[in-house]
């Protein structure tokens, strides 16, 4: 593709040779003369300085900084981003089922779909057109994929979940497996039946084995465009809402409701029944233990304001230091009378 046609499916504008033909994308430091990168950090002004890049991806206060055919974007990174979609797409499996799958005969599949070998289709469920269905999936009665959904292989759907448009669900993951809800009977534990759903809106994408469990009686509810890392756990009852990112590895305890626009590390937990405004953000390896009602940045175990809490960890470097102060201070200071 020209770097002149790139740039304006993806927002930008050309300085420099627009004719150049780009075939990939690849760091500053390994690309050649076909590829196309990108400079967001100014650590790496070495790099882009040796860089062999047919054409660079910068910010316009960055654009001096190379003399080779220029992408310039306000947000380099998205426009990268959205060039590498472009250059590089995701190879889609022929329309088809496979001899192997075992598709129920009440199941109904749109146009386009394509089933890979071993996937299991129950009763009831519903396909969208152009829906792709990894190998070794299963999709329990009455499950609904949107269209243009795709299941890499061994992706689990449970009875009953409900998956939007254009969702990309990684390998392993498992919607609607049933929430740890339990009662005790003096001692023994008695298990709550779980009746809820997983319902995920659109232009959802959820990491490799990521586990999304079904609501005790209300549905788990993860809003459009949220973003799941690898390795999560979402309890019953929790709700996400739309345009949220969480990393890898992080546990979010029953009925807890996150929020728009939100981004969670890597590692946090959340207890249960908590609500988070829109517009948080909570470090990674945080513990988050109370409700937070005012957007910001949040840090810490329990998690509270970044600012205080990156003030309270310097001042607990200092502990051992202020303890020696004060005792000489007491020592100094007291009565040689008493």
């Amino acid at each position: 593709m020209r770097l002149s046609e790139l740039a304006q499916r993806v927002g930008g504008s050309v300085e420099g040779d627009g004719d150049r033909e780009l075939d990939g994308v690849a760091t500053l430091a390994r690309a050649g003369a076909a590829q196309l990168s990108f400079f967001v950090n100014r650590r790496y002004r070495r790099q882009l300085t040796d860089t062999r890049a047919g054409a660079v991806v910068l910010a316009p206060a960055d654009r001096e900084l190379f003399a080779g055919p220029r992408l310039i974007a306000d947000n380099p990174y998205l426009a990268f981003a959205r060039a590498a979609a472009l250059l590089h797409p995701a190879p889609l499996p022929a329309p088809g089922v496979d001899p192997t799958a075992r598709i129920h005969p009440q199941a109904r599949l749109g146009q386009g779909v394509a089933v890979q070998a071993h996937a299991v289709i129950e009763a009831g469920v519903q396909l969208g057109d152009g829906v792709q269905i990894g190998a070794g999936c299963y999709l329990g009665e009455g499950v609904v994929v949107g269209a243009g959904t795709c299941l890499a292989p061994r992706v689990t759907l449970l009875a009953g979940t409900q998956l939007g448009a254009r969702c990309l669900i990684h390998p392993g993951a498992v919607l609607g497996a049933d929430g740890f809800g339990l009662a005790n009977d003096r001692g023994v534990w008695v298990k709550v039946p779980q009746l809820g759903r997983v319902v995920v809106g659109d232009d959802v994408e959820i990491g490799a084995n990521t586990t999304i469990d079904r609501g005790a009686l209300d549905d788990t509810l993860i809003g459009n465009g949220v973003k799941l890392d690898n390795l999560i756990q979402v309890a019953h009852g929790v709700r996400i809402g739309d345009h949220t990112a969480i990393a890898a590895c992080v546990g979010i305890s029953g009925s807890t409701v996150i929020g728009r626009h939100c981004v969670i590390g890597g590692g946090v937990g959340f207890v249960g029944h908590l609500e988070i405004c829109d517009r948080v953000t909570v470090t990674g390896m945080s513990m988050v233990a109370q409700s937070i009602s005012r957007p910001g940045v949040y840090s810490g175990i329990p998690a509270e304001e970044a600012r205080r809490w990156r003030r309270n960890i310097g001042r607990f470097h200092q502990l051992d230091e202020l303890a020696r102060r004060l005792l000489r201070l007491e020592r100094t200071s007291k009565d040689p009378h008493e």
